[in-house]
Order: C-alpha cells, then sequence, then structure tokens
C-alpha cells in the first residue's frame, strides 16, 4: 500500500509573496515558514504536518523566482504540490529543493481533507474521501509524467543533496 498524504487546498495563482511573504525575507527559513500564506490562509502554516500536499488552481508559484518560496513548504514537511499549472521558475525550483511539483489537469476536483496517493511511475493520483467518500473505491486523475531524474532528485532531498551524495560515493 502506498503512503496516504492529506490535502490541503488554497486557491489559484498563489503567489511567491503569499508562500514567502517579503516582510520577512530577512529570518531564518524556519521562523519564515512561520508565515506561509498567513495573508491568505490564516493558521494554515502550523496545521501542516510532515507528509501533507497542497492543491492548488492554475498558477501555483507565479511572481518572483525567490527559493525561499519552495523553501517554506520544504521547511513545513509538505510532500507535494499539486496544481493544474504552475509558474515555470516556481517548478524547477521545487525539484531543485526536493519538493514534488505535480502538473494534473483535473486537481481541481481533489477536495479539501480528502487523502491522496501519489504514483510518480504511473502518473496517477489516488483519491480517497472527499466528495466521493462513501465510495468504497478511490477516484484516480491523470497526471502529467514527472522524468525519473526529477523524481529521483526529490528523494534525494533536492538537487545538493543529490550531487552531495554523488560526490562522496565517487
Amino acid at each position: 500500500m502506498m503512503e496516504r498524504h492529506r490535502v490541503w487546498r488554497v486557491g489559484e495563482n498563489v503567489d511567491t509573496d503569499a508562500l514567502a511573504p517579503g516582510a520577512y525575507m530577512k529570518l531564518d527559513l524556519p521562523e519564515m515558514a512561520g508565515h506561509c500564506l498567513e495573508a491568505r490562509y490564516p493558521g494554515l502554516a502550523a496545521a501542516f504536518r510532515p507528509g501533507d500536499v497542497i492543491v492548488a488552481g492554475p498558477g501555483f508559484g507565479i511572481g518572483s523566482s525567490r527559493e525561499q518560496a519552495v523553501g517554506v513548504l520544504v521547511q513545513l514537511g509538505v510532500k507535494a504540490v499539486i496544481a493544474p499549472s504552475f509558474s515555470g521558475l516556481y517548478f524547477r525550483n521545487a525539484f531543485n529543493l526536493g519538493l514534488l511539483a505535480i502538473v494534473c489537469p483535473e486537481a481541481e476536483l481533489i477536495a479539501e481533507g480528502s487523502y491522496i496517493e501519489i504514483d510518480t511511475e504511473k502518473s496517477v493520483l489516488c483519491v480517497h474521501g472527499g466528495e466521493n467518500a462513501g465510495d468504497a473505491s478511490p477516484r484516480i486523475l491523470d497526471c502529467d509524467s514527472i522524468p525519473s531524474f526529477l523524481v529521483e532528485m526529490v528523494a534525494a532531498g533536492g538537487l545538493l543533496a543529490q550531487l552531495q551524495r554523488k560526490l562522496a560515493a565517487s
């Protein structure tokens, strides 16, 4: 059985300033993480538990290229962000820092509080609960495939951690 992850819903066009507010950029990452999304979703950062996922509308990570907008989610233990579309810079920063960014055209069908299983090999999400909570079987949603080298990068903890492991092994 695959690991299940609790879903937290956020809206569309969540920008990097909402994720890593400019007013807190002088703080270290753990302190900054406590302010993640506070302007749009007060208290959400404190509610995250390791392994939780964010499901968003289109345009996740728009705005600046600040890596802290990914780093705060990693710090909070978020496993993945699932959205119909991402800012290109945010998408790449996510993998570089060890966060799964999953493009799922049907992300809007995933309800707050449901649980999902992520199958990166088959490029599907198995959604449990939510609007179909009474159903015995999960809803299966197709996602864009993620190249294996990016999945491996996330599993290693990001690009830097992956390179450090390769160097240590040689």
